[in-house]
């Protein structure tokens, strides 16, 4: 949950509104607290703490599919930039390869003017080279739109105009770990 600002107990309620609205029910829903996970974007979290927590998560699960963000972060956030870390140390140096062949895709980070022309990001993005392309039809972006406002502690005046104009809410590019 990262507790920032004490807001845990309301973060885990607002991913679990957030959730769902996208369909994804409460079981599979999973909010890992631990005390050196702080939610703080200038903190960078232990690479091996997080990567043994994710592989748990991945085998007590069964999952097959991981999406996780790029050296990036999407958005720079030391916490995502992190989680990036582990899944790649996972991966590469623990030469993970579960048995049941689960993948590794990886969200796109794009420049600051690609990140905000929402829709029209994507003739850019078909253009360009990637592994994997999802475009989100009017209806699933108005669905991501409502679990994105399910997270009232977190919508800040920069995130309504990411609601707005995000290019993430129409188009991801994805690449393979």
């Amino acid at each position: 949950s990262g507790n920032y600002y004490d807001q845990g107990e309301i973060r885990k309620k607002e991913l679990e509104q957030s959730c769902c609205v996208l369909g994804i029910p409460a079981s599979d829903v999973t909010v890992i607290d631990h005390r050196d996970l702080p939610d703080n974007s200038a903190v960078e979290w232990d690479t091996q703490l997080l990567a043994t927590l994710v592989l748990k998560h991945i085998e007590a699960k069964n999952i097959n599919l991981v999406v996780t963000f790029d050296a990036g972060g999407v958005s720079g956030h030391a916490n995502h930039v992190s989680l990036h870390t582990a899944v790649r140390y996972s991966v590469c140096t623990l030469l993970w390869v579960p048995p049941w062949g689960c993948r590794v895709l990886v969200l796109e980070s794009v420049n600051l003017f690609r990140k905000y022309i929402s829709f029209l990001d994507v003739l850019i993005s078909c253009l360009l080279p990637r592994d994997a392309l999802f475009i989100l039809t009017e209806e699933e972006t108005e669905q991501a739109k409502r679990a994105m406002r399910c997270h009232r502690s977190q919508l800040l005046w920069f995130r309504h105009l990411y609601l707005l104009f995000s290019r993430y809410l129409v188009v991801n590019s994805l690449r393979l770990l």
